[in-house]
């Protein structure tokens, strides 16, 4: 689950990580109150969306002038010209797509007087199941150009949960970041306070792009992109409130109230497996073959009828998909239960893509009939190669 950065720096606040002061403004007139409340001279206007790459974007049919969405103003009047500028219209970034966000939500905050420009990001590590710290003297908005052209630039330091964080870490950092003098003592508190606050909240992601240090010598955090673990949420009822759905696909969203892992893709072939493993493996066979799946689905090992029809109105929600393909291993869960479920909602959706089904597992038999004795136009098959013949070919002769 990901959150805005105006969340994040509040974020930042409770854990004495250093940031500017701002305010959060839904409409034009709480953009100009909270630009008053600041010192200025100039101030800093924020489009909130859930996607990197705000200072290049470029909004959809924007007026002369509006490029980026993020903007400083040297005056009141200019922080309302922005504002206006920004809500209700689309911005679109290297990572929205074509498609773009819509900005309802604003961020001002006071300018800073910026002397370098910085990265810090920690992570999970799976590789190493440590917290890894990312750095880099590289900050700002090319850091992806950094990563590509001078990957030297970049330096990981890991940090073993069995010992937890110690000031040596924090040193390690700030000399990879050029640090002198009490800049050092400013970092390794900061990356303490990071540290603790990404194990307290069951971080996965923290991105500071960029930490910045201030002309007067000091650490600023002016940037925060939080991602924090799914699994781990039914801890964190204060996260689960910053939760903002409307920058979430609505079909991911849907999926998420029957407990279904849902991901939209770009393709024609629309999925739904039992288990993690066995999706991406079909999703594979499906490319394999010639084309691309249109989702990652999987509804889990103890689907219900319920369960197999919310997947299935998810999947036809999006009109790309052409065909459906259904693959399920029945361990736990029994293929009857999972073929009463197709054949409900074939019926009850009158689903008109082709559809082809491989049963394996647990009353694999019984499942076969039942989707045979169905009297609906359901194709059934025999393995994963075999499914994915078929529903690519069936794909194929529609056009």
């Amino acid at each position: 689950m990901n959150i805005h950065e105006y969340q994040a720096k509040d974020l930042y606040r409770q854990y004495g990580i250093p940031t500017t002061k701002g305010y959060a403004a839904f409409t034009v007139d709480e953009a100009v109150e909270g630009a008053k409340k600041l010192p200025g001279p100039v101030w800093v206007v924020k489009s909130q969306i859930h996607a990197g790459g705000r200072g290049k974007g470029t909004f959809k049919e924007a007026a002369a002038g509006t490029a980026g969405g993020v903007r400083l103003a040297k005056s009141i009047d200019e922080v309302k010209m922005f504002a206006k500028q920004m809500l209700g219209n689309t911005l679109v970034t290297i990572q929205t797509g074509d498609a773009g966000r819509v900005v309802k939500r604003l961020y001002v905050e006071d300018g800073s007087a910026i002397a370098r420009e910085l990265y810090l990001s920690a992570l999970v590590d799976r590789a190493t199941s440590r917290i890894a710290f990312i750095v880099s003297t590289e900050g700002g908005m090319d850091i992806e150009k950094v990563a590509h052209d001078t990957p030297q630039k970049i330096h990981t330091f890991s940090i073993d949960p069995a010992s937890g964080y110690f000031p040596y870490h924090g040193r390690k950092i700030a000399f990879a970041l050029g640090l002198t003098g009490a800049q050092v003592n400013q970092c390794v508190a900061m990356v303490g306070n990071i540290y603790k606050m990404f194990v307290d909240k069951d971080m996965s992601l923290l991105e500071i792009n960029p930490l910045v240090v201030t002309k007067d010598g000091n650490l600023i955090c002016l940037d925060g992109k939080m991602d924090f673990d799914g699994n781990a949420l039914f801890r964190h009822k204060d996260i689960v409130e910053l939760r903002d759905l409307e920058e979430e696909d609505p079909a991911e969203v849907e999926a998420s109230k029957y407990d279904l892992n849902y991901i939209k893709l770009d393709g024609q072939i629309g999925c739904m497996v039992n288990g993690a493993g066995l999706a991406m493996a079909s999703m594979d066979i499906i490319k394999l073959y010639g084309m691309e799946p249109a989702n990652f689905l999987d509804v889990g090992g103890g689907a219900t009828k319920e369960k197999v029809a919310a997947a299935f109105k998810i999947i036809l929600s999006d009109k790309n998909v052409k065909g459906i393909l259904v693959n399920i291993f029945g361990g736990i869960m029994r293929c009857d239960i999972i073929a009463e479920g197709v054949v409900a909602a074939a019926r009850d959706m009158a689903i008109k893509v082709p559809l082809v089904v491989r049963l394996e597992g647990t009353n694999v038999d019984l499942g076969k009939k039942i989707l045979s004795e169905s009297g609906l136009k359901i194709v059934p098959a025999d393995n994963l190669a075999d499914a994915a013949k078929k529903i690519t070919d069936e794909v194929r002769k529609l056009g």
